[in-house]
């Protein structure tokens, strides 16, 4: 019975596009399923989510590796590199040797360690150049977890994931449905009961080329240009941002 859960990341394990105000950081995410679902099955169960949104992978491993390790998880989840692979230039590698490293210090603690291919974005024309970066960086996960003894989470293989119905606004976090998919996934992984369903969504609605410009134009407009700004000023969404749950306890 695992009984102490820690997630490491970024705005994936965060949470982000699962709007909730009334939690920590104002989001729920597929994290907290999973820690809500492993808890209605033992009350000693304990929690806690270091995962910062607009983390690359060396601050995600320099930040809260160690945090991680003093708690002293039976559980980790760990995804990180999906902000360095948006980035111009990545050595893909060398971020893989890195990722690595820190995925032995946690496997050699004991503890049940859970790693996440990137998700297939063929389905969007933007995110679909990336494909190429997100399959190579996917293996190196699939590799390091078969040597150390890792779970996987099959991202890319979850199809459902191509609807965007699943997806924010912003076209790059998952909402609230796509992030319970996310969590059943996990759990399923673990081998670990639930009562969580999929959704049910039906045909899509088709749109016309007009207001496909339109919203393309809108998505532009609120989302990639702030994106970009960030960048040319050497922001991070998260500069302001502290783990919303620091310390392992019980829900």
């Amino acid at each position: 019975m695992r009984k102490r859960f820690v997630a490491l990341g970024d705005s994936f394990t965060e949470g982000v596009g699962d709007e909730d105000p009334t939690r920590p950081n104002g989001v729920r995410g597929w994290a907290d399923r999973v820690a809500e679902q492993l808890a209605a099955a033992d009350p000693e169960f304990r929690y806690a989510n270091l995962a910062i949104r607009g983390r690359l992978l060396d601050q995600v491993l320099t930040e809260q590796l160690a945090p991680a390790l003093a708690l002293g998880p039976d559980l980790v989840t760990l995804y990180a590199g999906g902000n360095d692979l948006l980035r111009p230039k990545v050595d893909i590698d060398a971020l893989a040797e890195r990722y690595e490293r820190a995925v032995a210090r946690l496997t050699g603690t004991g503890a049940t360690v859970v790693l996440f291919t990137g998700v297939d974005g063929v389905a969007d024309p933007v995110f679909r150049k990336l494909r190429g970066r997100t399959a190579i960086f996917n293996e190196h996960t699939r590799v390091i977890a078969a040597r150390h003894g890792a779970r996987v989470v099959d991202l890319w293989a979850m199809r459902q994931l191509r609807d965007r119905r699943l997806w924010a606004d912003d076209r790059l976090h998952l909402n609230a449905l796509g992030h319970t998919e996310v969590a059943i996934a996990v759990l399923d992984v673990l081998g670990a009961p639930h009562d969580l369903a999929p959704a049910k969504l039906g045909p899509h609605t088709v749109i016309s080329r007009r207001q496909q410009r339109a919203e393309n134009l809108r998505w532009g407009r609120e989302h990639v240009l702030p994106w970009i700004r960030r960048r040319l000023r050497g922001e991070s969404s998260g500069d302001t941002i502290a783990p919303k749950r620091p310390d392992l306890l019980p829900l």
